[in-house]
């Protein structure tokens, strides 16, 4: 998914308990990326941040909602390409 404003997230993906996921964020931007989990897709908590261009692989410990996005305030400029599967 493209990003190019602030407030704006991936769809979420429920991630299963012993699950292995994979984040990526590419492109050229400036902004602050964030990668939140949930229990319930309604109240989402911050799991990490980047600043430039990442791939990570995680495993989830439980069953949780994870999405990708760009919070209030901390876009600047260009594009957020951003993934989670």
């Amino acid at each position: 998914m493209n990003i190019t404003a602030q407030n704006t997230f991936t769809p979420a993906v429920l991630i299963q308990s012993g699950d292995i996921f994979d984040v990526s964020i590419s492109g050229t931007f400036v902004a602050t990326v964030t990668v939140q989990r949930s229990k319930d897709a309604v109240t989402w908590l911050d799991v990490d941040t980047f600043t430039a261009a990442a791939e990570k692989t995680g495993v989830s410990g439980s069953a949780w909602y994870f999405r990708i996005g760009v919070k209030t305030g901390a876009f600047t400029s260009g594009t957020v390409v951003a993934e989670i599967y």
